[in-house]
């Protein structure tokens, strides 16, 4: 198992610490809320959370999962696009890494495309903390390092990880690292610029984008159509048989049909 080292994960202008188990890596951060800029990496999570409180399951050495930590000078609601912009960053530092066929799920998740297609490669879970005029934004990620089958078989449904997109395998280190740096420089930007800055790449990065949809709306309902790009405020944007609908929050589910087809094409 290759080890976490403070020495080898650089992100500058970043101080790094490394645990070997803690509850939530963001949980530990907002709780300290330290006036400059931390990541922490932790071997392992006890009580890791996702998407709509949703339990995160790491196993121990096979992932790169930490929180960075940092203070954002700009309006609180102009942060609910956050975890685009950062899903972004995260997708450019692993195909520099050379997984070229990464891509992003809706809000938060990272894919694998190919032959993986529309397996899930990690997630992320952006937490505030307000205090006093300072706002703290704790960026949680959690990325598949390597493989865990029966983790797949446990949680019903398909998962990739780096090993199985890259050859030789990365260091968790150098992920760590890579995604850190690239995170970084996303926070900077988007609290000069905002979500703007990262609209037309996310798009790109869109794994399901000009693809029928199925979304399940929070109260239940379910919403069909075809995904179309972000509203302005980091909605879902899907145009539907009634017209253009945005979708700030429900779980996307994509057409059965258009996966097998993708599938049945990446393996032509």
């Amino acid at each position: 198992m290759d080890r976490l080292a403070v020495a080898n994960i650089r992100v500058p202008g970043v101080e790094v610490r490394v645990v070997a188990r803690c509850a939530s890596t963001n949980a530990v951060l907002l709780a300290e809320s330290p006036a400059h800029p931390v990541l922490l990496a932790a071997e392992e999570q006890t009580a890791g959370r996702g998407q709509r409180g949703r339990a995160w399951h790491s196993a121990r050495g096979a992932g790169a999962t930490f929180s960075l930590l940092r203070r954002m000078r700009c309006a609180p609601k102009v942060l609910g696009g956050l975890s685009l912009a950062v899903g972004v960053a995260a997708a450019r530092a692993l195909r520099g890494l050379g997984a070229r066929d990464v891509a992003l799920k809706w809000p938060n998740d990272l894919l694998a495309g190919g032959k993986h297609a529309g397996a899930k490669l990690g997630g992320i879970l952006i937490q505030t903390r307000v205090q006093g005029d300072e706002i703290y934004a704790a960026v949680g990620i959690g990325i598949n390092c390597r493989p865990v089958d029966a983790l797949g078989k446990r949680l019903r449904r398909r998962l990739v990880a780096l090993d199985d997109l890259l050859q030789p395998p990365a260091q968790r280190n150098a992920v760590i690292a890579a995604v850190g740096r690239e995170v970084m420089a996303a926070l900077q930007a988007y609290e000069r610029l905002g979500l703007a800055a990262f609209a037309e790449d996310w798009r790109a990065l869109h794994a399901h984008e000009g693809r029928r949809l199925r979304v399940r709306l929070a109260d239940g309902r379910m919403l069909s159509g075809v995904a179309a790009g972000l509203a302005p405020g980091g909605a879902l944007r899907l145009r539907t048989r009634a017209g253009m609908r945005d979708v700030s929050d429900g779980r996307v589910t994509e057409n059965a049909s258009r996966v097998r087809a993708a599938r049945r094409a990446a393996a032509t």
